[in-house]
Parts: structure tokens; C-alpha cells; sequence
């Protein structure tokens, strides 16, 4: 069966640009115009995932993520943005986004980056473990990553600044749990991108360096000190403070 993927942009240009681009992958494409018909399908119908315009009519793109979410819908949602300013990239994240695109982008870079989502998407779709076999739900050791006070569980892909969980994307989590199993050693861009986003991605050293901002952010506000390090020109290292 194909992948089914609900692509939302009030500008029929893109849309149609978009549906046929996957239409010749071989995908399965439902078109919205709106925010309030991109609701009505997601909650209706069965999709892989969500390409989402941030500006629609009658509710934006970061309103319909938002909703989506506090329904406990984890579709990946690869949003579409013509505000390339870190602000406006940081509000889609923070509304539950998987990953982002500015416009104009190129078809080929999209296809990548939807790829890596569902990707992920099917590695994290095996049931975890019933809560209490390894004390209320909490990761077996073997399965942990640690460093300092900072756990990482990819078989959950859940993390914790010592007693504090924290609350990442999808992609959050992947460059976080890349950064602490290769714990002191330097990554440069292009090997992050293609651990995080796939071979195909290509090397976008700002739009990294936005995730790593919000990363560091969330860390900050569990109250973990400085632990991903920038390496000038080369690329980051997460070590111990």
C-alpha cells in the first residue's frame, strides 16, 4: 500500500506543485486549501503524514499542529514556511512540527526530508514495553543512554534531564540521541544531516543550527548546564560539563 500524505497550502500553485511531486513517488496525495478542511481530513482519514502550510486561512498551520497534538495525533508533520526567521520556525517546532521547509524549496530537498520523517516515523511504531516491567514505565538500564544527569531512551525516545522529562520533536530527539551516544566526539554538519535527516538531506549549517538552539533551550530549562559544544567551522559535540 503507498504512503498516504495530506498536503495543506492555500496557494494552489504549491499545492498542485507538491501533489504531483509525490503523485510521480508513488504516493498516495489528499489536498487541503485551509486550515479547517486540514482538520477535518487528519481527523477523519489515515495518513502517514502532514505537509503543512504555516499560513492558511481561518486557522494557520501552527494552530492546526497544535490541535493535532493535544488530540494525541503524532502524524509527522513536515511544515512549509515562507518566514524563514528563527522565531517563526521556533513557534511551528514548539507546536509539535517534525521539521521544517522555507519557501521557494526544492522539490528534491522536500522529498528527502519527508522520506527521513516517515523513516523515523516506522522505526518508533513498535509498542513499547507495559508501564511497571521495569518500575512505572521507566526504561531497563541496558536501553539507556546517559550522560551526567541526562538520560536518553531510544526505544521510547524519551529523555530526562535528572528528574525532569523532556518535551522534544521528533527530530529534537534524533539529533539529541546522535550527540549523546557519540558522546565527546566532534560531528561535523554533513554527518549530523545524514544521521538526522537522511543521505538525501542536504547541508543547511543555519537550519541546524536553529535545532541545536532549541535544543539547548529545552535542556536549559530542565536545568541541565551547557552540554552540546560548538565547534567553530566544523560542527558540535555533546560533553560533559
Amino acid at each position: 500500500m503507498p504512503e498516504r500524505v495530506l498536503v495543506a497550502d492555500d496557494d494552489r500553485a504549491v499545492r498542485e506543485a507538491v501533489e504531483r511531486a509525490l503523485e510521480l513517488e508513488g504516493y498516495d496525495v489528499v489536498t487541503a486549501d485551509d486550515g479547517v478542511e486540514t482538520l477535518v481530513l487528519a481527523r477523519r482519514g489515515s495518513f502517514s503524514a502532514l505537509v503543512l502550510d504555516v499560513m492558511m486561512p481561518h486557522i494557520d498551520g501552527v494552530a492546526v499542529c497544535r490541535v493535532l497534538r493535544a488530540d494525541g495525533d503524532r502524524i509527522p508533520v513536515l511544515m512549509l514556511t515562507a518566514r524563514a526567521g528563527i522565531p517563526d520556525r521556533a513557534n511551528g517546532l514548539d507546536a509539535g512540527a517534525d521539521d521544517y521547509l522555507p519557501k521557494p524549496f526544492e522539490v528534491p530537498e522536500l522529498l528527502a526530508r519527508l522520506r527521513a520523517l516517515l523513516r523515523r516515523a516506522v522505526l518508533t511504531a513498535s509498542p513499547a514495553s507495559p508501564a511497571g516491567e521495569s518500575g512505572q514505565g521507566e526504561p531497563r538500564p541496558g536501553d539507556v543512554l546517559r550522560m551526567a544527569s541526562l538520560r536518553v531512551c531510544p526505544g521510547t525516545r524519551r529523555a530526562w534531564w535528572g528528574a525532569s522529562e523532556l518535551r522534544l520533536t521528533r527530530t529534537e530527539f534524533d539529533l539529541l540521541e546522535l550527540l549523546v551516544r557519540e558522546e565527546g566526539l566532534v560531528l561535523d554538519h554533513a554527518a549530523i544531516y545524514r544521521s538526522v535527516w537522511g543521505p538525501g538531506a542536504g547541508v543547511d549549517a543555519k537550519n541546524l543550527a536553529g535545532y541545536v538552539g532549541y535544543l539547548r533551550r529545552k535542556l536549559t530549562d530542565a536545568g541541565a548546564p551547557d552540554l552540546i559544544r560548538t565547534v567553530r567551522g566544523v560542527g558540535y559535540a555533546a560533553r560533559r560539563p
